[in-house]
């Protein structure tokens, strides 16, 4: 009989599980004594102790010196070891950006190259990539090669099925890169990576225990939903899509990208047409510079500009009602959001709190926080080289 069919661990796997649950309290409070971590964790100290033991020996935990002691001897405080390191690639549809991490998050050097026209000439720019990283570092492994793409990504069988630019249908991405590395790979979706990143590394996930909204707006609209620590995928992969939410519709006919969807309207090239239009001109930002553009534009805001402070005020109203549209079906404890607009933080913040109902009437939104990205423009990034050490945090990961 299956065991895990009847929720029956093996040993083995029962020891796997408990490590699983010490590391990720390290992940989620950085240093804690033996202690610290039985009392967190339920287990008793003794099986804690065998259990870092072990994960010493993996040099996956590393001592961090003495904790300040209010008598007796003080207790030696245990963090998550910076030696095992991963690789992070993300790919954009202009550029392609590479960082080297640690299993704390923590990006130790970045690179960034031009996005090739084709997924065979991206994986051999990868793979060069990796090859390079690996010589720097000499003899030791990484751990793996975490992998972010846009569109629609299958993570469970590593396939882009839908990207965003021509001939990204049905790629296999993971075995051509794990073909082309000899390296273990694992695949996932921009905002899904980013989403898990801000809950497992800054402040968000002890915030929100049960459901996280991370919103990010850039040349479209991505929603990424955490829910029990678990990022929620949906049956095809393609949840999250909320930048197809109509929130002012105008009769059209059309069924995708429809005018008045949340993307039209606060998207980075929405706003940088929007304000074009303040100036009686066509809009000549590319995506490419498209952030930049914006960034100049919220700081004519915050300079007081008129036309700067229309256009802004606009987007965040649109991007306001789309957000607490979404909680309202959701019932998110945090909302993460990543923007350029997040550079006028005083304007888009209020302009989503003053679209919460009264929290007296509806208590769900009483206790509701909104804030920006504790990761910024490295959140991706930080979310896919972490990938690759996920299976050490998985509780029901095999023995």
């Amino acid at each position: 009989m299956n065991p895990h069919r009847r929720g029956i661990l093996r040993p083995k796997q029962v020891r796997c599980a408990n490590s699983a649950v010490v590391l990720q309290l390290l992940r989620r409070f950085d240093r804690l004594s033996r202690a610290e971590l039985a009392r967190r964790s339920g287990l008793s100290e003794g099986t804690v102790s065998r259990i870092v033991s072990g994960l010493l020996e993996q040099n996956l935990v590393g001592e961090a010196g003495a904790e300040s002691s209010t008598g007796g001897r003080p207790a030696t405080g245990l963090q998550l070891s910076d030696a095992p390191w991963a690789i992070g690639v993300e790919i954009q549809n202009w550029e392609t950006r590479f960082a080297v991490a640690s299993t704390r998050g923590v990006l130790r050097e970045t690179t960034a190259l031009r996005t090739p026209a084709t997924p065979e000439e991206t994986v051999a720019m990868i793979s060069e990539q990796v090859a390079e990283y690996c010589r720097a570092h000499g003899q030791a492994l990484p751990h793996g090669v975490g992998v972010t793409a846009r569109g629609i990504v299958d993570s469970r069988e590593g396939v882009v099925r839908l990207g965003n630019a021509p001939g990204w249908v049905d790629v296999p991405l993971r075995a051509m890169l794990a073909t082309a590395t000899g390296l273990p790979v694992a695949l996932e979706h921009d905002v899904r990576a980013a989403a898990a990143a801000e809950y497992n590394y800054t402040d968000a996930g002890e915030l929100a225990p049960h459901c996280l909204l991370y919103v990010r707006v850039d040349e479209g609209v991505g929603v990424g939903l955490v829910l029990d620590g678990e990022v929620y995928t949906g049956p095809s992969m393609a949840a999250g899509e909320f930048g197809q939410m109509v929130i002012a519709d105008d009769g059209s006919e059309l069924r995708h990208d429809r005018p008045g969807c949340l993307e039209k309207l606060v998207s980075n090239m929405a706003v940088c047409d929007a304000y074009a239009e303040t100036q009686g001109r066509a809009n000549s930002a590319s995506l490419a510079d498209s952030a930049a553009q914006v960034r100049r534009i919220c700081q004519d805001a915050t300079d007081g500009d008129p036309a700067a402070m229309q256009v802004v005020a606009r987007a965040a109203r649109y991007l306001a009602i789309g957000i607490v549209n979404i909680a309202w079906g959701l019932d998110p404890e945090v909302i993460v959001l990543n923007s350029t607009l997040n550079a006028t933080w005083p304007i888009l913040s209020g302009a989503i709190e003053s679209q919460f109902p009264d929290s007296a009437e509806w208590p769900a939104f009483r206790g509701l926080r909104v804030q920006p990205s504790g990761l910024g423009e490295h959140g991706t990034l930080v979310g896919a080289a972490t990938l690759a050490f996920a299976p050490l945090f998985q509780l029901d990961r095999a023995g």
